[in-house]
């Protein structure tokens, strides 16, 4: 069958995002899979990934045979066996960039972006996706951009633009770009990528929105007692994924807990984030305490954000946290 609209789709996405290359999967944590393998990483490895992460991440590095090291701050455990280093920008904020591609490089290490929650950032100038070796990203509901389901990766490396391609599909034995290694059923449907690129059209103005919905509750916040906006420093053109605030207040995950029985959807109250260490399927790695990080995601409300929230829903959110803030103890 021909997929003229995946096709299109990865076009359109490596112009947007001034790459050469973009290959469109059927999901972000497709993508993060697809960027490891097509980048060599595979059994007897080790690849570096934050412990203050989401599960899927982590999750992509095992699906490889690969061994994940949890950082914890900003430690670095390099081994003979490290292979990778991987970014996670949650809530769309990414970390030093530059330096981290500086690390790798000096280090021979592939640098692998997950940039899912990252559409529409910018670091130094340049695109949350296009510092590494690859930057992997979803198109699941809820994301900036959106098809309901979906992902891509984008990439400047033609070898692994045509690894990651022959990894998303089963091909004939005989078919010339068959591989040495199994593929995976990781192919973009038609349906979904035709919704995607509706969507790629309407992309800049949602990013617009969705930055300034998180700036106005942000703003609206401001000056409430013991939970601080955490602004975006101004080398990076944050997205707006989710509002960020930072909690000095006691029993921080319960305060977050609170939020979402009183509307305020939250990542650690709705989808209790932890750090990578405290994943029950990390215990067969049997991983050290990451103190650091789980420190810093008790303490930080992500809150969840749409394009359904208009002003008014905005400035509820803002009065509910600031009233619940007031009286937490």
């Amino acid at each position: 069958m021909t997929q003229s609209h995946v096709r299109e789709l990865e076009a359109e996405l490596a112009e947007a995002f001034g790459v050469p290359y973009a290959v469109a999967v059927s999901s972000g944590t497709a993508a993060l899979h697809t960027a490891l393998v097509a980048a060599g990483i595979g059994p007897g490895d080790e690849v570096l990934v934050p412990a203050a992460s989401v599960p899927m991440p982590v999750a992509a590095i095992t699906y490889t045979g690969a061994r994940p090291v949890l950082i914890d701050g900003t430690g670095h455990q390099i081994t003979p066996a490290t292979r990778a280093v991987m970014a996670v920008h949650l809530a769309g904020r990414c970390t030093d960039l530059p330096r981290l591609a500086d690390f790798a490089a000096a280090h021979g290490l592939r640098l692998i972006e997950d940039a899912c929650q990252a559409q529409g950032s910018e670091y130094a100038n340049r695109p949350a996706g296009s510092h590494g070796d690859a930057g992997c990203f979803s198109l699941k509901d809820g994301k900036i951009l959106s098809a309901g389901e979906g992902g891509y990766l984008l990439t400047h490396d033609a070898d692994l633009a045509e690894q990651a391609r022959r990894f998303r599909t089963h091909l004939p034995v005989d078919h010339p770009r068959a591989g040495p290694r199994f593929g995976h059923n990781y192919r973009m449907p038609e349906l979904i990528a035709a919704q995607a690129r509706r969507a790629l059209q309407q992309f800049p103005a949602k990013l617009a929105r969705r930055r300034a919905q998180a700036t106005l509750l942000m703003n609206l916040v401001e000056g409430t007692p013991r939970v601080r906006p955490m602004h975006p420093p101004p080398h990076e053109n944050w997205n707006g994924y989710s509002a960020l605030f930072h909690l000095d207040l006691p029993r921080p995950r319960d305060f977050c807990a609170h939020l979402t029985e009183a509307g305020v959807p939250n990542s650690i109250g709705t989808y209790g984030v932890i750090s990578a260490d405290r994943l029950p399927a990390m215990a067969a790695f049997r991983p050290a305490r990451c103190p650091q990080a789980a420190k810093f995601l008790d303490h930080t409300l992500a809150v969840v954000l749409s394009e359904q929230d208009d002003d008014d829903r905005i400035r509820h959110l803002a009065h509910t946290i600031t009233r619940e803030a007031s009286s937490w103890n």
